[in-house]
Order: structure tokens, then C-alpha cells, then sequence
């Protein structure tokens, strides 16, 4: 049973953009049926939608509210994989939302042999590079298993994304908007990624990947290769 609360004027106009983006993502065919999840950081705690809830039909005022301490305080039962967002709020103070997928190119990629688990998608584009960074590969656990929190919380810090093998990617922003950029920007690039997996490619060198990193301020870890996967 739901558990209604009073907000504010900054989270109601948070819930109404959470269900703006969530609406947007579906109409796109970016998630499907009631799969993924979005958040938002609040001063006390965060808004997560709700277990088994679609994404193209979020109600605001039945987004769950959980302190943080990943209690939940308010609002429906917030999604079972609430401990993702936990694990990377934890470790990124900077993150302000995470939005986690099943997005059909990107999930496709996490089912893929060969990936270099570092970087399991090359710099194709600068945009790839300034939204998403790199983007390591957190081994398989099956949906819901706590250990997955950990196998994130060891990556979150030095990452703001990571790619979940045979799942989806989890992504954070500095803000919604931010967020949800850099999970399209991921999704094209996963996209790029197969469309080229038979033709030789040319991704970004070090020295532009540098470059960038200069000119836009980015705070990269730098890529042990910049090979094509195998």
C-alpha cells in the first residue's frame, strides 16, 4: 500500500520531471513494459520509481520517497533494484539522478563475448566521450541480488556509468536532464558499436581523448586501450 506525503514546491517539480523523462524514454522505445528505473537526489533522501511501475506511466505523487539509509519513508514500494542507486549515490556525491535501462542496443552489447571489461565500448564520438566516459562491464548477477550493489559501489567512483552484463546500463548525471543526455548518448554509441562490429573502425586517439578532456574539463580515468574488441 501506497503511503502518501506532503512535498514541497523543489520535489514536486522533481516528480513532474521524472515523469516527463520517463514518458519520453518510453514513447521512444528506449524501455519497454514495467523494466527500469529513475531517480533523483533529494537534501534527505531520494525519489526512485516504484516496483513494477512503466516508465511511460508514472504517476508523481506515487513516486517512492527513501531516506538514506534506503529506507522507504513514502509513496509506492520503490523498485527492487533500489540498492543500484543507493550503491551509486554512496560513491558519487556529485550525482544528482540515475537512470538504469534495458535499452535494446545497449543490453545487446552486455550480452556479448569479448568485451574488455575495462572499457567494453570504444571512444566512437566526443559526445560518447564528455557524456558517458568509459564504461566498464560489472559482471553478471541475476535481478535483485544485493552483491550487484557491491560490484558497483567497487566501480561508481572513478565511473559515472557502468554496463551491467546481460542486463543494462546504469547511468548518473549531475542532474536529471545530465542523466538521461548520457544515457541516449550510451544507447547511440551502443548502436554505433554494432552497426560497425564488421568494418574497421577509427576510434578517438589518446591525444583527442586528451584534447577533449582539456578543452571541456573532464575528469576521465584514463583507458588502458584503445583497441577494437575482438
Amino acid at each position: 500500500m501506497s503511503t502518501m506525503i506532503s512535498t514541497g514546491r523543489g520535489e514536486a517539480a522533481l516528480r513532474e520531471k521524472i515523469v516527463e523523462f520517463g514518458r519520453s524514454l518510453f514513447d521512444r522505445g528506449l524501455t519497454a513494459g514495467s523494466s527500469g528505473n529513475i531517480s533523483v537526489r533529494l537534501d534527505d533522501g531520494w525519489l526512485l520509481t516504484p516496483t513494477n511501475a512503466c516508465l511511460g506511466r508514472l504517476d508523481p505523487a506515487r513516486l517512492a520517497r527513501l531516506d538514506w539509509s534506503g529506507r522507504h519513508v513514502g509513496g509506492d514500494a520503490p523498485s527492487k533494484e533500489a540498492f543500484l542507486h543507493r550503491a551509486m549515490y554512496e560513491e558519487r556525491p556529485g550525482a544528482g539522478a540515475i537512470v538504469h535501462l534495458h535499452a535494446t542496443h545497449a543490453a545487446a552489447v552486455s550480452c556479448m563475448c569479448g568485451l574488455n571489461h575495462d572499457d567494453c565500448i570504444p571512444p566512437l564520438t566526443a559526445y560518447f566521450v564528455m557524456k558517458v566516459g568509459r564504461l566498464p562491464l560489472v559482471p553478471y548477477h541475476r535481478p535483485g541480488d544485493p552483491a550487484l550493489g557491491a560490484a558497483i559501489r567497487g566501480l561508481a567512483r572513478k565511473h559515472s556509468a557502468v554496463l551491467l552484463a546481460n542486463h543494462g546500463p546504469v547511468v548518473s548525471g549531475a542532474s536529471l536532464d545530465a542523466a538521461v543526455h548520457a544515457t541516449e548518448e550510451l544507447e547511440e554509441t551502443a548502436k554505433l558499436f554494432l552497426l560497425l562490429r564488421t568494418a574497421p573502425t577509427r576510434p578517438l586517439n589518446a591525444e583527442q581523448i586528451e584534447d577533449l578532456k582539456s578543452v571541456f574539463k573532464l575528469d576521465l580515468q584514463k583507458r588502458p586501450s584503445l583497441e577494437n574488441i575482438e
